[in-house]
């Protein structure tokens, strides 16, 4: 009696969550018209989802789950800092006449880089948590350097992917009170949408893509990682990087991404560039399909050409079974092996070129 009960249990949990993921799946992003559809195959759309570039892996789910469990509960590491991390506020006028190149980090992928006068935002994520539900999920380990209203003119916002790390909606609902381009993959326009953001406002790119904003260059280039949020099936929308060409400056953006030959490439037909950012953080060997860790990113840098190298996704949230401070450590070692010139301004600290490189943030008390 009791077993039946349960299986019934079971079978109705079952039942209940098939029809919510297909009727969410009918309501997911997915490229819409012959255009959109020759485009998206052209960025690896296979008519179901979007696919990895060649020389990339597919990411699969860890097979054995409760090692997973027993590592994320019961793991030794110091995933989070065991001190207040130093946060420098710069003044709103300090952000107002971008230079000819510089960076301000604001903590995990969120830049506010300076490229010949103008100013673009990266993967913009302002909030406490990057999680779908406000009350769980992973908490910020400083608050943001810049509040919202204090950002200065934005002549673009570049978004790499839907991960809730990279796209926030509350951010981008703030955003859309003012008159700023979105730049996105295919199929992000879905959400911008929803939220707010006016279509002749939005620019979906696929792969190789590439649009005009205040005379910048800004290009769509392949990454290999994979794209879902909560209640919608994997990879119906585009993941991207993005090459940023000026008259004299190039930059590139690498949102998330795992080791693949397309490095090269981009490097060959869009570099050398002056400036890379890099992910570091929320590495491991299960996931180096679809993060470069510290050092795929060394790897990558020189792959594309790159003279100076800036990390980006760590330092902010704890989003992997490894110590919070180990990323910008591993990544330091790799970078002094390699003879790459490698710079870490800490959360709100601008550097351009001719500054004195920042010292190690992450130790400073």
């Amino acid at each position: 009696m009791v077993l039946g009960s349960l299986c019934f249990i079971a079978a109705a949990l079952v039942a209940v969550n098939l029809l919510v993921w297909s009727i969410h799946a009918r309501r997911s992003p997915r490229p819409d018209g012959p255009e959109e559809h020759a485009l998206a195959v052209a960025s690896g759309f296979d008519g179901r989802r979007f696919t990895v570039p060649p020389g990339g892996r597919t990411f699969k789910r860890p097979r054995n789950i409760l090692r997973l469990l027993g590592r994320t509960f019961f793991g030794r590491e110091n995933r989070r800092p065991p001190h207040p991390l130093p946060v420098r506020h710069p003044r709103p006028e300090e952000l107002q006449a971008p230079g000819e190149l510089g960076v301000t980090w604001l903590g995990h992928s969120t830049v506010l880089l300076e490229i010949e006068g103008h100013l673009l935002l990266t993967d913009p994520v302002f909030g406490e948590r990057c999680s779908p539900v406000s009350f769980a999920g992973p908490r910020r380990f400083h608050e943001p350097p810049v509040a919202l209203d204090d950002l200065p003119h934005l002549d673009a916002v570049l978004i790499s992917h839907n991960h809730y790390d990279h796209l926030e909606r509350a951010t981008v609902e703030a955003l859309a009170q003012r008159q700023v381009p979105f730049i996105v993959p295919l199929g992000l326009g879905h959400y911008l949408r929803r939220w707010g953001i006016p279509r002749e406002r939005i620019t979906e790119l696929p792969w190789w893509g590439s649009a005009i904003v205040a005379g910048l260059t800004i290009t769509a280039t392949p990454s290999a990682h994979f794209s879902q949020r909560a209640m919608e099936f994997s990879n119906r929308t585009l993941w991207a990087s993005f090459a940023i060409t000026g008259t004299a400056h190039r930059v590139f953006f690498g949102g998330d991404s795992g080791w693949f030959d397309g490095f090269g490439e981009i490097g060959r037909r869009l570099g050398p560039f002056d400036l890379t950012m890099l992910e570091i953080g929320a590495f491991d060997e299960a996931w180096a399909p679809i993060h470069l860790g510290p050092e795929g990113a060394i790897r990558a840098h020189r792959a594309l050409g790159g003279e100076v190298f800036l990390p980006v996704h760590y330092g902010t949230f704890c989003l992997a079974l490894h110590d919070w401070d180990a990323p910008p450590e591993e990544a330091t070692a790799a970078a002094k092996a390699a003879g790459v010139r490698m710079v870490t301004p800490g959360p709100g600290e601008r550097w351009a070129p001719g500054m004195r490189d920042p010292e190690a943030w992450w130790k400073r008390r």
